[in-house]
């Protein structure tokens, strides 16, 4: 898959540390798939939820989250944010 927005991973990972190896191994594992549904991308990551019209990865045991939007037949990942868990349940990304 090809992976648009990874500065936003950066600039998390550098201000949350505990998340770094996390996004690191997401985005290598993301950009070596070939994913054509959200069931195989939940043969990686079951956790993973689809919100209307996102894709929401559980990052390093639920402590994150990371929303993207996903376009299967382009094979095109855009990274949107990252945030806590915390910050995801409050709902004001959406």
């Amino acid at each position: 898959m090809q992976v648009v927005g990874t500065k936003v991973v950066e600039a998390y990972a550098r201000a949350h540390a505990d998340a770094i190896s996390a996004l690191v191994a997401w985005l290598a594992i993301t950009k070596a798939a070939e994913w054509r549904s959200l069931i195989e991308v939940r043969r990686i990551y079951p956790a993973t939820d689809f919100v209307k019209p996102y894709t929401v990865f559980n990052i390093r045991g639920n402590s994150y989250r990371l929303v993207t939007l996903i376009d299967y037949g382009l094979r095109l990942v855009r990274i949107c944010r990252v945030m806590t868990h915390a910050e995801y349940d409050k709902d004001k990304w959406k």
